[in-house]
Order: C-alpha cells, then sequence, then structure tokens
C-alpha cells in the first residue's frame, strides 16, 4: 500500500510534464493562424480591380464610343453628423439629403452618380468625411448623335441595352475582378496574379464595316427630307453588295444616346433593322428576277396594261390610274406598272414563289450583329388568296425590312450570289484575343448571272427614262428603282399613308455601293417615291463623291 501511494504523484508529474512538453512543441512547429496571416500579408494583398468598358469604332480606326472616367458621390450616414446637413443641402436636392439622415442604418448611399468636373468641385470643396468620391466609367460619344441607333447606349452601371453595345456587351464589358500584389522579399518589384490582372491586357475594341465620314452625308440628307415632310419614320442603309458588309445605317427619329432622360420609346428602334414595311414597287426587280428564273415570264414579252385590272375579288390599278396600253416586260420595271406585274403574280404557282422568297430572306431573321432584327411577313401559300398573288407581285401583302429588302438586291447587284449581311469587321477582347471576324459569306446563289444583268440594264434604264429620273446625276452612272406603297389599315389600303423608297446602285459598270431610303408616312403631300426619296438618294451619291468615296477611275469590285 505504501509503494502504491508514493508512485501516483510521480506518475501525475510525469503526465502533466509530457503535456507541456507537447504544448511548447505544437507552438514552435505549427505559429498561430493569426500569426500566420499577418506575416503573410506582409508578402502579399489582395487588391480589386474595377469593371472596364471598351471602344467602338468604324472601319477606319476612328472612335465611336469611348469610356471617359467621371466622379461619383456617395456617403456613409452612419459618419453623418448635424453640421453636414446645411452643407449638403447647398449642392444636392432636399429630398436626397432627407433621404440620406433617414437610413441611418445604412452604411452606403448614392448621391449623385458621373457628375462633371465642375459639380464634382463642388461637392469635394463640402470636405464632408462622410461623402466618398468613387471613379466611374461614363460612355462618352464624340459624334454626339450619329449612328446613335446602331451603337446602342448603356444603363447607369454601364450594362448595354440596345445597340452594339447590347449584342457585343460580354466583349465591351470587362467585369470588375481582383489582381494579387506580391513583394518579394528584399527588392521592390512588384508581381501581379489573380483572375483578372494575368489577363487584363488591352481595352477591349468592336471594329465596325461602318465608315463615319459616309454615315455622316446619309443621315444628314435622310433626317432633313423626313424632317421637312413631317414623316413618322425613315431609315437608310448602303451596302457593299459583294461583301454585304453594311457601310452606314440610318434611322429616324433619332436620339442623343448621351441624355437617357430625354430618351423617347419612338426614337429608340432601328428602323433599319426592326421595321416591317411593304416595300411597294421596289420590290419588283426581285419578283421579276424570280419569274424570269423560274419560266413565269419572259424578257420578250408585250403586256396590255389598262388603266385598272379585276383580279379575282379585288382590283389592282396603274399610279395615277392612267393606262399605259403594250408594253414590253422591261418597261415593267422601268415604268412601274402595276398592272403588268400583276398579270405575272397571277401566273406564279404559289407553293414554289412561296419557298422562293424565303430562300431569298423573305419571312427570315438575319444573323446580323444587332438586337431586335424583325423577320417581316411573308404570308404562307395557303393565304395567297383572290387579289393576294398579284399583290405580292407588286411588294404588297407582304412586309420587309429595309435590311432584308437591300440584301436581296444585293444579289442582283452582284450577280446572283445572297450574301450574310455584316455590321462588325472584328472583336477583341481584353486578353488581346480576336474572337469575332467578319468575313464574306455566300449564302446561296439565288439569280444566274444573266438575268442579275438584264436587271440590273432595266435599273439603269429606269433612272435614265423612267420613274428614278429624280435620282439621276452627271457624277456617276447609277441604277436604281422607287417604290410607292399604301399602308395597309383595318384590312384595306389606306389612300393618305404611304411609304416612298429608292434604291440604287453605282457606279452603274462596276458597282461599289448598294443604297436604299425608306421614308415613312410623310404628311407633306409628296409620297411617291420618284419625287421625295429619289432626290435625297441623288444628293448623298453627289456628296459622297465629293469626300472621294468614288472616283472618275472606277476600280474593279472586291
Amino acid at each position: 500500500m505504501r509503494r502504491h501511494r508514493s508512485f501516483s504523484p510521480w506518475l501525475l508529474f510525469v503526465f502533466l510534464f509530457l503535456i507541456w512538453g507537447w504544448t511548447l512543441v505544437e507552438r514552435h512547429c505549427r505559429p498561430d493562424p493569426r500569426v500566420l496571416q499577418q506575416s503573410q500579408q506582409q508578402y502579399w494583398r489582395r487588391v480589386p480591380v474595377k469593371a472596364n468598358r471598351g471602344i467602338i469604332q468604324d472601319s477606319k480606326g476612328n472612335a465611336l464610343v469611348i469610356p471617359e472616367v467621371l466622379s461619383s458621390f456617395a456617403a456613409d450616414p452612419q459618419l453623418m453628423t448635424s453640421e453636414d446637413r446645411p452643407l449638403l443641402s447647398r449642392v444636392f436636392p432636399e429630398g436626397i439629403v432627407q433621404k440620406l439622415f433617414s437610413s441611418p442604418e445604412s452604411r452606403f448611399v448614392w448621391l449623385r452618380r458621373k457628375v462633371s468636373k465642375e459639380e464634382a468641385r463642388k461637392i469635394r470643396d463640402l470636405r464632408i468625411r462622410a461623402v466618398r468620391d468613387i471613379d466611374e466609367q461614363e460612355r462618352r460619344y464624340p459624334n454626339e448623335r450619329l449612328l446613335s441607333h446602331v451603337l446602342g447606349f448603356c444603363d447607369i452601371d454601364n450594362r448595354g441595352l440596345s445597340g452594339i453595345e447590347q449584342s457585343w456587351n460580354s466583349v465591351l464589358y470587362d467585369p470588375p475582378g481582383y489582381r494579387i500584389i506580391i513583394r518579394r522579399p528584399g527588392a521592390h518589384s512588384v508581381s501581379l496574379l489573380g483572375n483578372e490582372a494575368e489577363r487584363r491586357h488591352v481595352m477591349p475594341v468592336v471594329t465596325l464595316t461602318i465608315d463615319s465620314r459616309m454615315q455622316y452625308v446619309v443621315e444628314k440628307h435622310l433626317f432633313k427630307t423626313a424632317s421637312d415632310n413631317g414623316a413618322k419614320w425613315a431609315a437608310a442603309i448602303c451596302m457593299d453588295p459583294w461583301t454585304g458588309a453594311v457601310l452606314s445605317m440610318a434611322s429616324w427619329p433619332t436620339f442623343d444616346p448621351r441624355n437617357r432622360e430625354d430618351f423617347k420609346k419612338e426614337a429608340l428602334s432601328n428602323n433599319a433593322v426592326s421595321r416591317s414595311y411593304e416595300p411597294g414597287s421596289t420590290f419588283k426587280p426581285i419578283y421579276m428576277g424570280i419569274a424570269l428564273e423560274q419560266g413565269w415570264a419572259r424578257t420578250n414579252e408585250t403586256f396590255s396594261c389598262p388603266a385598272r385590272l379585276k383580279v379575282a375579288d379585288g382590283y389592282v390599278a396603274e399610279a395615277y390610274s392612267r393606262a399605259m396600253g403594250n408594253i414590253s416586260t422591261a418597261q415593267l420595271l422601268i415604268r412601274s406598272s402595276n398592272v403588268g406585274m400583276a398579270q405575272i403574280g397571277i401566273r406564279a404557282e404559289k407553293v414554289k414563289m412561296y419557298e422562293t422568297l424565303g430562300s431569298w430572306g423573305f419571312g427570315m431573321e438575319s444573323d446580323i450583329e444587332l438586337p431586335g432584327v424583325a423577320r417581316g411577313i411573308l404570308p404562307f401559300p395557303e393565304q395567297w388568296r383572290g387579289v393576294v398573288p398579284a399583290n405580292i407581285a407588286i411588294g404588297q401583302g407582304l412586309a420587309v425590312t429595309p435590311l432584308q429588302l437591300i440584301n436581296a438586291m444585293a444579289a442582283v447587284v452582284n450577280g446572283g450570289k445572297l450574301m450574310s449581311p455584316y455590321i462588325v469587321k472584328e472583336a477583341v477582347n481584353s486578353s488581346g484575343e480576336v474572337v469575332y471576324r467578319g468575313v464574306p459569306r455566300v449564302m446561296r446563289e439565288v439569280l444566274t448571272p444573266e438575268t442579275a444583268q438584264w436587271l440590273r440594264r432595266t435599273m439603269r434604264a429606269v433612272v435614265l427614262e423612267g420613274t428614278g429620273k429624280g435620282a439621276n446625276t452627271t457624277i456617276t452612272e447609277l441604277a436604281g428603282k422607287t417604290g410607292t406603297a399604301q399602308v395597309a389599315e383595318s384590312g384595306k389600303y389606306s389612300k393618305s399613308r404611304y411609304v416612298a423608297s429608292f434604291i440604287g446602285f453605282w457606279p452603274y459598270e462596276k458597282p461599289r455601293y448598294l443604297m436604299l431610303l425608306a421614308i415613312g408616312e410623310p404628311s407633306s403631300g409628296r409620297y411617291y417615291g420618284g419625287e421625295l426619296a429619289a432626290p435625297p438618294f441623288k444628293a448623298i451619291v453627289e456628296e459622297m463623291a465629293e469626300v472621294e468615296y468614288y472616283s472618275p477611275e472606277k476600280r474593279e469590285p472586291s
């Protein structure tokens, strides 16, 4: 018993000694995590990287949209004092001040975002500790309203809401991230790592096929014509018919992307791609081309064209209600005969014509790099009853977008190839990688070269001796077609609402440009395509010549 009692204290002593020793070793071998974190922070730290938004430029590298750093101001209500209130009231509306002092639980309240330099100076001069000055990017438009519908706009947080800003948001918007700054022991150099720092080397850039100088000329004449004639809407597109590249695209009414608070809903839509309208006689060359290819018409025919023709349950009438007598197939286009074209429409096989028009892109959505692209309206064959087949032959009874019409006409100009239209030349992301490059792409051949040549020759005669004489110029040889379409309302065609248009190409022998102007629902009393749309077309062609878009030495088409 004695030996047992004397042994127990020694056993306890040894046990406690071992625990103490283990703890000592543990502390030296495994330092406190807090100590480890502090030591690590002496060598690296995580730094936030702000969001960035890139540049949009035209085909020649001229900036269309660029980022600009402006000051925004926010406050921490918990740091506010009663002495700050009268100071804030000098600069900010009472509503903002009231909101600030009625949110004591909040730590962040926006006061004003993206202010001018002068306004920023006034706010800084208040010297209020609770107010923070924050740098934010704003979109700047060096050319103001130019190309506004194509470029689009962003919200206050720089998210694209329309146009290129929306459709290319994933490339233009460089999201916030972080970088890790590593300080090398014994050196002053700093290395950068992290999810953003390694890849962020360049400003994102989206380059368009648009030419700013050409865009300015087109907008000037289109907008003046639309405004002077009280038009409800207008659109223009200029295209390279050999590649499908869009050189200019304009829409009326327009808007200023710098003033979001002044936006009007009716001005935000890009009529060049989202407006569906009945094209009228500008559609006739396309319909004629299909009819010639299918054998429903011949180039050597003669048509009897009275002032009015009864078709099933309706009538088709000539413009001005004048009989044209016996005229040739070419004269149907040159003089824009509705009655003659209606006779071809009656011959056409409905299903085949429907399928062929679809293959030309009508009733289909284009894959151009823009949002809000409409499909137009191409009625199903079972809807082609009564006078409808005759109406479609004269460009009524179906609806197209300006983009669909000009892209189809490009096939006439280039010898029969339907191109895929594009407006973005190249897109480079923040890593400097080319993520997209626009290239000419032939979707299909829709005309034989012989038929296309006959149509081009006939369209040249339209300008020389027919309804398009108002577009004729001595600057260059051009060819085209006028259009005057009635607007449908309540199942009938209005006698007071029209769309006047002109589509043409130049130089005639070696075309480089194809352009469409459409003036929707003018209220001036002038609504024929030849009198309203042809003159501004001519003015654009002549002014473009002055800025050397083409010269007497016509180059071969690319």
